[in-house]
This record gives C-alpha cells, sequence and structure tokens, in this order.
C-alpha cells in the first residue's frame, strides 16, 4: 500500500488470505517517497516466492504501475478512493502503457483483489483450488437464502 492510511481498505485483501491460509506480506511503498525500496521490493519479488502482487494506492495512485515496469510478477491495483471521489487513482491505474498491464479492480475493492488473486494461485494448487471453489458455493449459498427470505416479504402487488 502506498502508506499506512490505506490500511483500512487493504485489510479486506488481508482478511481473505487469512481465511484462504494464503501466506503474503504487507507492505508501505510509496513510488514517490521511497522509490528505492519499491524498486528493491519488486525486483525481488519472484526471488522471495512472490506470486503476485496487490498494490493499493490513493491518488496519484502509481505504486502498481511502477511496481509493474520493474517485475515480471503480475500486478493487481486497488484504486484507492481518497481524492476526486477515487476517479483519479481508478485512471492512473488502469491507463498503463502496452507492455506493463496492470489488472485493476474497483474503487477500494482490495478484497476483490485478492479474490482474483487466489483464482490465479489455485491454478497450480489443488488445495487452494478447491477452498476457492468451496468459497464460490458460499457466496451461491447466500444468495439461494436471501432469495428464500425474500420469498417471505409481503407487499400488496409484489407477484413471487
Amino acid at each position: 500500500m502506498g502508506s499506512t492510511s490505506d490500511l483500512p481498505v487493504m485489510e479486506g485483501a488481508a482478511k481473505f488470505f487469512d481465511e484462504m491460509e494464503v501466506p503474503f506480506e504487507m507492505n508501505a511503498l510509496s513510488a514517490h517517497r521511497t522509490p528505492e525500496q519499491v524498486e528493491d521490493f519488486a525486483k525481488s519479488a519472484k526471488e522471495r516466492g512472490i506470486k503476485v502482487i496487490i498494490a493499493g494506492a490513493g491518488m496519484a495512485a502509481h505504486l502498481p504501475g511502477v511496481i509493474a515496469a520493474m517485475t515480471p510478477v503480475p500486478v493487481i491495483g486497488v484504486p484507492i478512493r481518497a481524492t476526486m471521489e477515487g476517479i483519479d487513482a481508478l485512471l492512473s491505474i488502469v491507463q498503463m502503457p502496452p507492455g506493463i498491464p496492470v489488472a485493476t479492480v474497483g474503487l477500494n475493492a482490495a478484497k476483490n483483489s485478492a479474490i482474483l488473486a487466489v483464482q490465479m494461485l489455485a491454478m497450480c494448487d489443488d488445495a487452494l483450488f478447491n477452498k476457492f471453489v468451496a468459497f464460490k458455493e458460499e457466496l451461491k449459498g447466500k444468495i439461494v437464502k436471501a432469495n428464500e427470505d425474500l420469498s417471505k416479504v409481503e407487499f400488496k402487488f409484489k407477484t413471487n
């Protein structure tokens, strides 16, 4: 994340990784204030066993793109709503030049970034794949239950 002020958003990813029992690092790195540390992190990621990087940033939101420029590891960007309703961060992350892709999730959607990362990792890990399938089934079950509950709600003109 760009700074610890992003933690309330980024902890959504951390909680999902914990739920899926996926080891992860959590760092505060700034593309503008600590560029040397960002470079060290990005260039050593693969050697440290990192398979996917999630980078959350607000405002100018250069962190995901800067990391993507310096590593072969896939990068997922999380635009954080800090100013301009987060549109500045979103545009900074999605408008990458050819050859430097950054997968991008919705504003403040750190949990979705972790879900996407787990999907990527699960393609080569049967145990994680099975956990992920169970997670998706649980999501489906919540909607089935919601519809059962909605069927009991009565309105004069409700037809179902």
